[in-house]
C-alpha cells in the first residue's frame, strides 16, 4: 500500500540532472514543460483547497 502514496518523485522531478548522453526533440521540450506547468497549478489549486477548507471557516 505504501507503493501508492510515495510522493517524492513529484518534488525531485523539478531538480532532476539533465542527462547528457540524450538529445531531446521540441515535441519531448514541450511535454516536459507542459507537465511541469500542470505539476506547479495542481499543488496551487491543492492549497487554495486546503486554505479554504482549514483557514477560512468563515464564510
Amino acid at each position: 500500500m505504501k507503493e501508492y502514496f510515495k510522493i517524492g518523485e513529484v518534488f525531485t522531478y523539478f531538480f532532476r540532472k539533465k542527462d547528457p548522453n540524450t538529445n531531446p526533440s521540441i515535441y519531448m521540450k514541450l511535454m516536459y514543460a507542459a507537465n511541469k506547468i500542470a505539476i506547479v497549478l495542481f499543488l496551487i489549486c491543492l492549497f487554495v483547497i486546503l486554505y479554504r477548507l482549514f483557514i477560512r471557516q468563515n464564510g
